[in-house]
């Protein structure tokens, strides 16, 4: 069985990450888990993810958020961010989430760095040379 689509078009933050996330070399995007995924050859960024509830087998949804996988190193400090958490499933595997709806406001600039990152982590060389040679021209 499918899984249900846990999303609309028109969700909080969907097109301006979509419209981030499809910019770079080589990016599709695909619906998986219910949800829209973005892909170059690996996913490299998801819309929408939820969090385990402590000691409770409940999750807590995150519709309106990004998950983008992060460097170790930058890990603990957006860690420390309330805006952040620790995505159910893809989160032991190097992934966060930023929860858009946590502020007054999104800072888009920082969402495109975090997706910018997270695409040179799982991206194939080679589209992240052309992504710094349109950055260079």
């Amino acid at each position: 069985m499918p899984h249900p689509v846990m999303f609309s078009d028109d969700d909080f933050g969907l097109a301006e990450v979509r419209g981030i996330a499809l910019g770079f070399p080589g990016a599709f995007e695909k619906v998986s888990w219910g949800r829209p995924v973005f892909c170059a050859s690996k996913m490299f960024a998801i819309y929408g993810g939820s969090a385990k509830v402590a000691d409770s087998r409940e999750h807590r949804q995150f519709p309106h958020s990004v998950l983008v996988k992060v460097e170790e190193s930058d890990r603990r400090a957006l860690e420390q961010d309330s805006r952040f958490y620790f995505p159910a499933y893809p989160g032991p595997f190097g992934w966060l989430g930023l929860d858009l709806t946590a502020g007054p406001d999104v800072d888009w600039d920082e969402v495109t760095e975090l997706i910018d990152a997270s695409y040179r982590l799982v991206a194939p060389k080679k589209l992240i040379r052309r992504l710094d040679e349109a950055a260079g021209a």
